[in-house]
C-alpha cells in the first residue's frame, strides 16, 4: 500500500491554484475526497487556515481533474461557532449540499439540539446518508438512512458502510430518545463480509464516527481494523486526529486486520483545516482483486491560496447575511486576558477559570437559596474540558470569542452527589488526562494515574458523605463517560444557558478593572505517598 506517493501531482496542482487542469483524466481511478469534525468552521481562522469557500474550491479543482471523485464526510459539521449557536443548521447543511458530498454519517454533536431538529435538516440532505449501526425505526429520522451504499465506479463496486458511535454518555440521553444502537465490531464486520462476499464489492470502506483514539472504553477505528477482515479503508472522525501518512510515528495509517492484510484509517482532524485524499487504482484492482489495496493518502491543507474571484459565487452569496451578523458579534470587545488560554490542555489555565466561576457561581445561588430557607452548601465546581470549545488567545477578549467557546446549551446546577460518586467520576476523568476542578480542591494520583485521594478546603474527601457541586446539566447526567454524576440529585437548575452568565461575569470584571487571569497550576497533581502504603 503507497501512501502519500503522488506528491509531486498535488504539490503541482496547489502550487497553481488547481484551476487549469481541464481535459485531464484518470479514467482507470477513483478518489475519496473526505472530511470529518468541521465543526461550524465556515470561515478561515486567524491564520488563513481552512473555510467553506477554500474548501470548495479545493474539491471543485480535482473534480476538474479526475474523473471518479467521492466525497464523504464522516460527522460533525456542526456545532462550534456563532453559525451554529444562532442559527442551528441553516448555515452548515445548505453549504454541505452547495458543495456537493456525496455520502455523509452523523457525527454526535449534529444531535446536540434533539432528533425533532435534526430530522427537519436532515429531510434536505443531498447524497447517500449511512448508519449501520443505528436503528431510527422509532425516531423521526425514519427512513432517512442506509446501512450501506454501493457506488459503481468504472466497472468496480466500492461499498460505503456508515458505523457511529455508541451514544450512551456521550450524547445526552433526551436527545436521542428512541434511537437503537447496535455493536460497533460485530456490525461494520458483519456488513463489509455482506458487501464482499454477496455483493461482490472490489473495495469495502468504512465512513465511522467512533475515533482514533483510545481514551474510554468505546471502541476506536484501530480496533475496527485489528477485528476485521472485510474492510480496506476506514475513513474516521470523532478524536479530531490529524492522521498525516508522512509522520506515521504520530497515528500510524496503516494498521493490520486480523489475518495480516494492511488496513488504511484515514482522519482529517478538525475545523475543515484539511481535507482527505485518497486515490485508488481500479486497474490495479481489476487484476488482483480483493488482494489488491495500493492507495495513495495525503492531507491538502485547505489555506487562502484561491483568490477572491476564484470562489464559490452562489456560496459567497449565500453566506453575507449570516456572516454579518457573526463578523458583528465577533468584533465586540468585552474584557482582556492576560495570558494565551488553549482549549487543548486538560488541566491548567482554561479549565481551572471556568470551574472557579462555576464554583462562585453555584456558591452564590447556594447563598440565596440558603436565604430562602433551604439551606444549601456549595462545596466544589466541576466543569468537563469538552465543553470549552475555543482557546482564549491573549490580549482583547469578544463576545463572539466566548460564544463560540461555550457553545452549548447547557445550564448551571446544584448536585448533591456522594463522596465515591464524585471519586469515581474523577477516576475517569485522571485516564482521559484530568477536567476542570474548583480552586478548593486538589485530586492527588498515583504514578499509574489513579485517583490515590481527593482533597477538598483541606480535608481528605469522605466516600460516604454527601457533597454539593456546582457543574452543567451535561455532566450531571453522567455523560462524557463520567456516569457516576447521575447518580446524585439535582437540586436547583439555571433557567438560562451558561455562557450568560459567564459573559456577564466577564463584563462587571472588565467594569472594576480586572482582566482574565486564571490559575496555571493543574489540580490534578501527583500524590506524594509516604510510609503508610509503602
Amino acid at each position: 500500500m503507497k501512501t502519500g506517493k503522488r506528491r509531486g501531482i498535488i504539490g503541482l496542482i496547489m502550487a497553481v491554484g488547481m484551476m487549469f487542469f481541464g481535459g485531464i483524466a484518470f479514467a482507470e481511478s477513483l478518489v475519496i475526497l473526505h472530511t470529518n469534525d468541521t465543526h461550524s468552521a465556515i470561515d478561515p481562522d486567524e491564520k488563513g487556515r481552512g473555510g467553506v469557500l477554500q474548501r470548495k474550491a479545493i474539491i471543485d479543482s480535482i473534480r476538474g481533474t479526475e474523473k471518479n471523485v467521492i466525497l464523504v464526510d464522516a460527522g460533525d459539521i456542526v456545532q462550534g461557532s456563532l453559525y451554529f449557536k444562532f442559527f442551528k443548521g441553516d448555515v452548515e447543511y445548505p453549504l454541505m449540499n452547495m458543495m456537493g458530498y456525496d455520502i455523509r454519517v452523523l457525527g454526535n454533536h449534529e444531535f446536540d439540539n434533539g432528533l425533532n431538529d435534526l430530522a427537519k435538516y436532515y429531510k434536505d440532505v443531498k447524497g447517500d446518508r449511512i448508519s449501520a449501526n443505528y436503528d431510527f425505526t422509532n425516531t423521526p429520522l425514519k427512513g432517512m438512512f442506509q446501512p450501506y451504499v454501493i457506488k459503481n465506479v468504472d466497472g468496480k463496486k466500492i461499498g460505503f458502510i456508515g458505523i457511529n458511535v455508541d451514544p450512551e454518555s456521550l450524547i445526552s440521553k433526551h436527545n436521542y430518545e428512541g434511537l437503537k444502537y447496535k455493536d460497533i465490531i460485530t456490525t461494520a464486520n458483519e456488513t463489509a463480509k455482506f458487501l464482499k462476499k454477496k455483493k461482490k464489492c472490489d473495495l469495502v470502506v468504512v465512513v465511522s464516527h467512533i475515533g482514533y483514539v483510545k481514551e474510554s472504553d468505546r471502541t476506536t477505528d484501530v480496533e475496527l481494523a485489528h477485528s476485521s477482515r472485510y474492510i480496506d479503508i476506514i475513513i474516521g472522525g470523532h478524536s479530531h486526529t490529524i492522521i498525516d501518512p508522512k509522520k506515521p510515528q504520530d497515528f500510524p495509517c496503516i494498521v493490520n486486520n486480523a489475518v495480516g492484510k494492511p488496513v488504511l484509517i484515514a482522519q482529517t482532524g478538525k475545523y475543515g483545516k484539511y481535507l482527505g485524499y485518497i486515490k485508488i487504482d481500479l486497474d490495479d484492482l481489476k487484476k488482483k482483486g480483493e488482494d489488491a489495496r495500493d492507495f495513495d493518502y495525503e492531507l491538502i491543507p485547505v489555506t487562502d491560496r484561491f483568490p477572491d474571484g476564484k470562489l464559490d459565487k452562489e456560496m459567497k452569496a449565500f453566506l453575507a447575511p449570516y456572516r454579518h451578523v457573526v463578523d458583528s458579534v465577533n468584533h465586540r470587545v468585552i474584557g482582556r486576558s492576560l495570558e494565551d488560554l488553549s482549549n487543548d490542555e486538560r488541566i491548567g489555565g482554561y479549565p481551572n477559570w471556568i470551574s472557579d466561576f462555576a464554583f462562585n457561581y453555584g456558591r452564590a445561588k447556594a447563598d440565596s437559596l440558603t436565604r430562602a430557607g433551604q439551606p444549601v452548601r456549595a462545596d466544589m465546581g466541576f466543569m468537563n474540558v469538552g465543553g470549552i470549545r475555543h482557546g482564549m488567545p491573549k490580549g482583547d477578549v469578544t463576545e463572539g470569542e466566548i460564544l463560540n467557546t461555550f457553545p452549548f446549551a447547557n445550564r448551571i446546577l446544584l448536585l448533591r452527589v456522594k463522596g465515591r460518586d464524585i471519586m469515581d467520576a474523577l477516576e475517569v476523568a485522571a485516564k482521559k488526562g484530568g477536567e476542570g476542578v474548583s480552586c478548593n480542591v486538589r485530586v492527588l494520583l498515583t504514578e499509574d494515574k489513579h485517583v490515590y485521594r481527593v482533597i477538598i478546603d483541606d480535608e481528605i474527601m469522605d466516600p460516604e458523605k454527601e457533597y454539593v457541586v456546582s457543574t452543567i446539566d451535561y455532566v450531571a447526567e453522567g455523560n462524557d463517560d463520567m456516569r457516576s454524576w447521575s447518580n446524585g440529585e439535582v437540586i436547583w437548575r439555571d433557567t438560562e444557558e451558561m455562557v450568560y452568565p459567564v459573559l456577564r461575569y466577564i463584563y462587571a470584571n472588565t467594569a472594576l478593572g480586572l482582566p482574565i487571569a486564571p490559575d496555571p497550576i493543574g489540580r490534578f497533581q501527583p500524590a506524594v505517598i509516604l510510609n503508610e502504603i509503602r
